[in-house]
């Protein structure tokens, strides 16, 4: 299915990467977008790889076997 760019600023500048890379617009397109998917894949990753290490840290402490005081809590908000 084609992609019809209809903005002009776009259009501008799909044709200066591809005036820059020495490829055809459609290539200029087909890279930028490839590349924009790759990465926001590894952002998505680190993130993901952050948080785990925040999980596993969190679970390395020794479980207390109290359980959690609602009004001990509320107490801290002035509730």
């Amino acid at each position: 299915m084609p992609l019809n760019i209809r903005s002009e600023e776009v259009n501008q500048l799909a044709e200066t990467l591809a005036s820059r890379a020495g490829v055809s617009k459609t290539e200029a397109v087909r890279r930028a977008l490839t590349n924009e998917l790759a990465r926001q894949t590894s952002e998505c990753g680190s993130f993901i790889d952050r948080v785990k290490e925040i999980q596993d840290r969190l679970a390395s402490y020794p479980a207390t076997g109290l359980k959690a005081d609602k009004a001990f809590y509320d107490s801290l908000n002035d509730e």
